[in-house]
């Protein structure tokens, strides 16, 4: 027989908490779940409104760590407007491919103006990060490293990353091989994602009809022309970045949906009309459409307090 996916979901998690403390795989790292199912439950049931971002996040990590012996590393650049789920997805990632998610030995989270604030500290830099990357590597054969608020990286900060990006060559049989993925998040030309899709919407395309095609062409390119050190790093230049991801900006009933979900993460009752007072506190944009929320879901949780005073 088979289980349902939400059944998988719960063994998935069984199995997760019961590893934590037993050693109940001798023959792999326990420190390593790689859990798709409970991914491909997460993205299809928790994040709302980004029909490519779950097509392209659980097929292409998933593919990756699955190949046997990979040439290089894994680089995904998450990109579109603050509160659209690009944190979110990172932690969702975090999670199912982790047993101790963000503690976890195998895993870096770095955000630009917190680890890097000074330009001239960069070689500086360069150094701890290139000791950071090796340390986690040798402690793990699968890793994992995010960069929150990726616009703000100095160019030559990223230079660290392209001995691992680029493809390697053969080298007959090797004792180990390490997988890494890094993780770019971006709210840089969120504003060229929301024009393409208010443009589509407009011209009759329902959004769920919205491919890669017509979105990531036009984010590469506006990427590469911007004056940030991300764009003018020789990994966007070199295409050294396997997958830029657009998140869509969100409307109306995606906020409700989140709405409800922040209700019920509290284990709170709720109303549809509360759905709907809280949905409509936020700010739509354009003015004249007044289709996407401008902070996507950010602030919803903290909303909920106002009507439970």
């Amino acid at each position: 027989w088979r289980l349902s996916l939400l059944g998988q979901r719960y063994l998935d998690l069984l199995t997760t908490w019961y590893c934590s403390f037993q050693d109940c795989c001798p023959g792999g790292d326990c420190r390593i779940s790689n859990n798709f199912t409970g991914l491909e439950w997460d993205l299809n049931v928790r994040l709302h409104g980004q029909h490519l971002v779950r097509q392209l996040v659980l097929r292409t990590v998933r593919g990756y760590l699955e190949t046997s012996q990979p040439d290089k590393a894994l680089a995904l650049s998450f990109h579109g407007w603050s509160g659209t789920g690009k944190n979110f997805v990172a932690r969702m990632l975090v999670e199912n491919l982790y047993r101790d998610g963000l503690m976890s030995d195998c895993v870096r989270m770095f955000i630009a103006t917190f680890h890097f604030p000074h330009r001239k500290y960069v070689d500086l830099y360069k150094e701890q990060l290139m000791g950071q990357i090796r340390e986690t590597q040798q402690l793990c054969h699968q890793t994992l490293f995010i960069f929150d608020e990726a616009e703000k990286l100095h160019p030559g900060l990223l230079e660290v990353l392209e001995p691992h990006l680029e493809r390697r060559a053969p080298e007959g049989h090797r004792a180990e091989f390490t997988w890494t993925i890094f993780l770019f998040l971006s709210n840089l030309r969120g504003d060229i994602i929301n024009e393409v899709v208010l443009k589509l919407l407009k011209a009759g395309w329902s959004r769920e009809e919205i491919t890669m095609e017509h979105l990531e062409p036009h984010l590469q390119a506006e990427i590469v022309e911007t004056d940030n050190g991300f764009g003018h790093s020789r990994l966007v230049k070199e295409n050294l970045i396997d997958s830029f991801i657009p998140f869509l900006p969100l409307e109306y009933r995606h906020v409700r949906l989140c709405a409800r979900d922040a209700f019920l993460s509290q284990e709170l009752l709720y109303t549809e009309e509360t759905l709907d007072e809280i949905a409509q506190m936020m700010v739509y944009v354009p003015k004249e459409e007044q289709l996407f929320s401008s902070q996507g879901c950010k602030s919803i949780s903290q909303r909920i307090n106002y009507f439970l005073s």
